[in-house]
């Protein structure tokens, strides 16, 4: 079957190098005419954290944005794909259900993440005491893999919820995507930053530099918002974002203010400063306060979703702190010299 569909006028990508046999079969089979076949790939054997199921999950779900350079669009909705995709999340989340303890109330991890504990030392810490121009830089090109698509997957929710919560996360939305001002679009304002940093804004163009660690907080975006019986969980990734992004975006203007950073780049995040205090009040009593009013049980699902989300960013700020102690890259290869 040959796609004869055209899609949106948009950059894609080109289809990353393959970290694994589950990855090298899943692009391998990406290169060849869609067709409603089954793909006989077997994940179980795969670590679920590890670089071969990440990459294979980032690749699967870019299908459903995106797609990639030269692969047929109508891949996206084939059953061989669907299939294994629905494995590899299978074997994610089982992971994370078994790494992040049970809650089954959401204000409690909000409220948890609105107090930092006096002696709290994170990524953002390090960046605006100690962080240097190259670590910074480092860190935007891992950022780069969601920021490039910043509000895309929590989208997702908007056609799921009803009422007080629907139009509260869509005005938070509006806000993310710039107020109807496509200069002042989230993504927009990345791209300028990685430009004025010295750094591509290809959409995806680091994806061959990140490791694991970057890709599942990406993944588990994707896999929230893609699901419908995961709203819920999408809503609480989308409150726990919000509610960690002001005081990380102000210590990242203290760092990019310290190191004279170029002004696009500190427009990002004091952006993130003002817009955020708002949203994070809006996602926690106007959505997930009306989605729990509506439905109590939906409530584990929601804190579930927010400390999954902290628990992925966790291992994300331990994998660059050990590196940059032992001054090394935290990418898997080289971006910049």
């Amino acid at each position: 079957m040959t796609s004869h569909i055209r899609t949106c006028d948009v950059h894609s990508a080109p289809l990353p190098r393959p970290r694994g046999p589950i990855s090298g079969e899943v692009i391998s089979r990406l290169r060849s005419p869609a067709d409603i076949g089954p793909w006989p790939i077997h994940v179980t054997a795969g670590e679920p954290y590890g670089e071969d199921v990440q990459l294979a999950l980032a690749v699967l779900y870019e299908m459903h944005y995106r797609g990639f350079d030269g692969v047929d669009a109508e891949w996206e909705w084939m059953p061989g794909p669907l299939g294994v995709r629905a494995q590899l999340e299978q074997l994610f989340l089982h992971a994370l259900r078994h790494d992040v303890p049970e809650c089954d109330d959401p204000n409690a991890v909000l409220d948890a993440l609105c107090h930092e504990p006096h002696d709290a030392w994170g990524l953002s810490h390090q960046l605006a005491a100690y962080g240097t121009w190259e670590q910074v830089r480092e860190f935007f090109v891992h950022r780069s893999i969601y920021h490039l698509k910043e509000a895309d997957p929590n989208a997702w929710a908007i056609p799921r919820l009803t009422g007080r919560s629907k139009a509260a996360l869509v005005a938070v939305e509006f806000d993310e995507y710039g107020g109807g001002r496509a200069e002042r679009v989230h993504s927009r304002l990345f791209a300028d930053l990685l430009v004025a940093a010295g750094l591509s804004d290809d959409y995806l163009g680091y994806l061959e530099r990140v490791p694991a660690e970057t890709l599942a907080t990406v993944n588990f975006m994707s896999l929230c918002g893609l699901h419908r019986v995961r709203t819920p969980m999408l809503v609480g990734m989308f409150a726990a974002t919000e509610v960690t992004s002001t005081p990380g975006s102000r210590r990242m203007v203290s760092a990019l203010e310290r190191l004279e950073a170029p002004p696009a780049c500190i427009t990002f995040y004091s952006e993130h400063v003002e817009a955020d205090v708002v949203h994070e009040l809006v996602l926690r009593f106007d959505v997930v306060g009306d989605l729990v009013a509506k439905d109590p049980g939906c409530a584990a699902d929601i804190a579930f979703g927010a400390d999954a989300t902290e628990f992925l960013e966790g291992r994300l700020a331990q994998r660059l702190l050990a590196a940059w102690a032992e001054d090394r890259s935290s990418l898997t290869s080289p971006a910049f010299g």
